[in-house]
């Protein structure tokens, strides 16, 4: 009896993150994971399989449509599991606009406004247009389904998401859409089995990776975000500025004569921790490095989270608990010491053994503020809304 596999995409700038799930017709349950570096020649497919991991050398070269890439690593995975072919495939889709406030299956017609959301996320949107493109030319009958970043944040208020500018441009759809959405979906719901008792309380959490962010959660909802109508929005990050006065871009531009190209450059990739530091873009780097400007870059970017979660309190009326996720959150102690040293006043205080050894409570005993490191699952909600598309159509019968 065959098995119903469920491959889910999750692209980042430079890498493409699998995750394959068991589908049943009651749930999908993760039975691996998977990475392509698009940056090492020659390409390798690392996979880890319960306690089993295995690097698999990829005979494709990388072109602009990623389908030789695609195609070798279907036919690897269909061998390996002894599957025909896959039941289906779920997409992380950075940006959705206000087109989509929840998960869609792929039509033509998804298909052409993905695209039309390049302009919006060009670092990440492309590789989930030129994914969808090569499942769609490779197996053209295998369902496939959306996950939008930007669907989670759609229950916050124009009070929230209004820039302040002529009100026809917010109509023309210049306004905060917010990012990071599946990663915070996924925090929402795990905090119920992590901290049932601040679950549904008022709760900022920060997705700390090469790119990140934060979000003020009340009752399980996005209320307010760090990233805005784009994703160098908010606090540094490893090469994107974060929050920068529109007025420097100005200058660049009609003072110091920098064309808008070499601007973009600056602003996606030429800042932030790497800017900052001038020695690297890994937080690791800096933190291992004695140098006073990566001690400085890694203070700032303390500071600047820290910043962000009282801003976002005041959305919330209140701050109940925090929680640290993604690479950054998750592994590294100092970080998240230096951000929770800013907080003090608001009755944050660590456990330093508990932060010390990436505990999942972290905070100290008579902190006011609850605490938390909960490792995020962007693949697996990726999953989970493919399953719920597609189960209503029977796809798994």
């Amino acid at each position: 009896m065959s098995r119903h596999i469920l491959l889910t995409f999750n692209p980042g700038s430079s890498t493409i993150k699998l995750g394959l799930f068991d589908a049943t017709p009651e749930a999908v349950k993760r039975i691996g994971k998977g990475v392509i570096d698009l940056r090492h020649k020659p390409l390798v497919l690392n996979i880890v399989e319960g306690r089993s991991t295995a690097e698999i050398p990829l005979k494709a070269h990388v072109t602009e449509d990623l389908h030789e890439v695609i195609e070798e690593t279907l036919d690897w995975l269909a061998h390996h599991f002894e599957v025909s072919e896959l039941t289906a495939v779920g997409h992380r889709v950075v940006h959705g606009g206000d087109t989509f406030s929840g998960p869609v299956r792929i039509t033509p017609e998804v298909e052409k406004a993905i695209a039309g959301f390049v302009p919006l996320a060009p670092l990440h949107q492309p590789h989930s247009v030129r994914l969808i493109n090569a499942i769609a030319r490779l197996r053209p009958s295998l369902p496939q389904v959306a996950s939008f970043d930007t669907a989670f944040h759609r229950t916050q208020p124009d009070l929230v998401r209004r820039f302040a500018l002529p009100r026809h441009l917010f109509d023309a759809g210049i306004k905060r859409y917010g990012f990071h959405g599946l990663s915070y979906k996924y925090i929402a719901s795990a905090l119920g089995r992590v901290a049932p008792d601040v679950a549904g309380g008022r709760i900022v959490a920060a997705h700390l990776g090469s790119g990140a962010s934060l979000c003020a959660l009340k009752d399980g909802q996005s209320a307010d975000t760090s990233m805005g109508f784009s994703t160098i929005d908010g606090i540094p990050m490893a090469t994107r500025c974060g929050a920068l006065d529109p007025g420097v871009l100005l200058h660049l531009q009609t003072q110091a004569g920098m064309p808008l190209s070499a601007v973009e450059d600056l602003v996606y990739h030429r800042s932030g921790l790497l800017g900052l530091s001038g020695i690297s873009a890994d937080s690791r780097d800096l933190l291992a490095s004695e140098a006073p400007e990566a001690r400085e870059a890694i203070a700032i970017f303390a500071f600047r989270i820290a910043r962000e979660m009282a801003a976002l309190a005041t959305s919330i009326g209140g701050l109940d608990a925090l929680v640290f996720t993604a690479g950054i959150g998750e592994h590294q102690p100092r970080v998240r010491a230096e951000a929770c040293a800013h907080l003090h006043w608001l009755g944050v205080k660590l456990d330093d053994a508990a932060n010390g050894a990436n505990a999942a409570r972290i905070s100290a005993p008579d902190s006011r503020v609850g605490v938390f490191v909960i490792p995020t699952d962007e693949e697996q909600v990726i999953a989970d809304e493919a399953f719920g598309v597609l189960h209503m159509g029977d796809v798994y019968a």
